[in-house]
């Protein structure tokens, strides 16, 4: 039942909350700003049940939260509200309009995100569940992710074996898991089946007809010649035996991986946001549909492009107390989120020299290439985040930073 004024008519409530690890303080303000109702709920099951029934039974036009996801976010979407991200940067702001001090306060700040909703409603972007689309690109991409991963743990499982099995074969091409390292290895398991190779007229087809045309014979004999024998014999029998299992698993994984490759290049092919992330230099396919997907197409989540940055874990954790100040690296992130902007960040300032210069930038600076490459990926989220926010593929010529770099390159030269 609808809660009204003293005249009858309608009241508009608005809501906010407080997230916190164990609590969270509700406020609820009626169509003045003046609060109506202020509670601390606990981080449990009944809790979140209290809060939403609550918002219920006022039934109100909106609720102010600080983060875009977690428990609390989902139980309020769950129960139909309609949710506005405020990021924290944007309430420490606010809370000057109440005030001069400034001071953190839950309670205080449960307010001012209700009074935000209540006065600047139409400046805010509702928080949208992703769309199915996404949310099926990214289960296709994680589980990319996760097949990666296990071919790297049964590539370094066959590199060991190897070692004593076969060391010649060991670092003989660019890959252990390599389509041509796996024919090779298919081919001549054993010592005794490598001692065989004596000459290079033995090699000399074998690189064209795997496709390898950048392994010279010549070069490949001398590795085997001089790397150190391996076990001959029986004993190299039975640990073919084992180099075979390692194989097949290899071979298996690397047929899923392509095959969850194809389904991702026809998701991303079908998805509405698909110009924006191909248009950024060397996204490709794949990289492109991690990057949407992990970022995702709820444009309420992220009100700015700090709380982007935030969340995907590319800016530091600073800490401060009286003259004491401490920047950390951030660990509460989504690490699926940071490692999709990070391969992008990495492999973008091969192709863009803005990026580039960022990069060498940070290095001189005495970064480590992981510091670095956040440095680069918190730069790039300020550019992805307009053209996300925007609707707009990346276009090079209208990025500022890029042709004022360009142009000042001609001018030196």
């Amino acid at each position: 039942m609808s809660l009204t004024d003293t005249a009858g008519s309608a009241r508009a409530f608005t809501a906010g909350v407080d997230w916190a690890k164990d609590n969270h303080a509700v406020c609820v303000l009626d169509a003045d700003g003046e609060p109506v109702e202020r509670v601390t709920v606990v981080h449990t099951r009944a809790g979140l049940a209290r809060l939403t029934d609550l918002l219920a039974r006022y039934e109100v036009a909106g609720v102010g939260i600080e983060r875009p996801d977690g428990p609390v976010v989902d139980a309020l979407l769950a129960a139909g509200l309609t949710v506005f991200v405020i990021a924290p940067a944007q309430v420490k702001s606010l809370r000057g309009r109440y005030g001069s001090a400034g001071n953190k306060d839950d309670r205080f700040d449960a307010y001012v995100l209700a009074d935000t909703v209540r006065t600047d409603r139409r400046r805010l972007t509702p928080l949208r569940p992703d769309t199915a689309a996404t949310i099926a690109l990214r289960a296709l991409g994680r589980a990319r992710q996760d097949l990666i991963r296990h071919r790297i743990a049964v590539a370094n499982q066959l590199r060991a074996h190897l070692q004593h099995a076969l060391p010649g074969v060991v670092g003989l091409f660019h890959a252990i898991d390599a389509p041509v390292s796996r024919a090779f290895l298919a081919e001549f398991t054993t010592q005794d089946a490598v001692d065989a190779l004596t000459t290079v007229a033995r090699l000399a087809d074998w690189p064209h007809a795997h496709n390898s045309h950048r392994s010279n014979p010549h070069l490949l004999l001398q590795r085997l010649s001089a790397a150190p024998r391996g076990a001959t014999g029986p004993h190299a029998q039975a640990l073919a035996g084992v180099t075979h299992a390692y194989l097949a698993a290899l071979t298996a994984i690397a047929e899923q991986i392509t095959a969850l490759e194809q389904q991702i290049a026809d998701a991303l092919q079908a998805h509405p946001d698909r110009r924006i992330f191909t248009s950024l230099p060397r996204a490709g396919t794949v990289r492109a549909a991690r990057l949407l997907a992990e970022i995702g197409d709820a444009r309420g989540r992220f009100p700015t492009a700090a709380s982007l940055a935030g969340l995907a874990g590319v800016t530091p954790s600073t800490r401060q107390s009286g003259q004491i100040r401490v920047v950390t690296y951030r660990w509460a992130v989504d690490k699926q989120l940071r490692g999709a902007v990070c391969d992008f960040a990495a492999d973008s300032r091969l192709a863009n020299p803005w990026a580039a210069q960022l990069y060498a930038e940070a290095r001189a600076r005495g970064h480590r290439h992981p510091h670095a490459v956040r440095i680069l990926a918190r730069a790039w989220l300020s550019v992805i985040w307009k053209c996300w926010t925007t609707n707009t593929p990346y276009n090079p010529d209208r990025h500022r930073a890029l042709q004022t770099l360009k142009q000042d390159q001609t001018t030196a030269a």
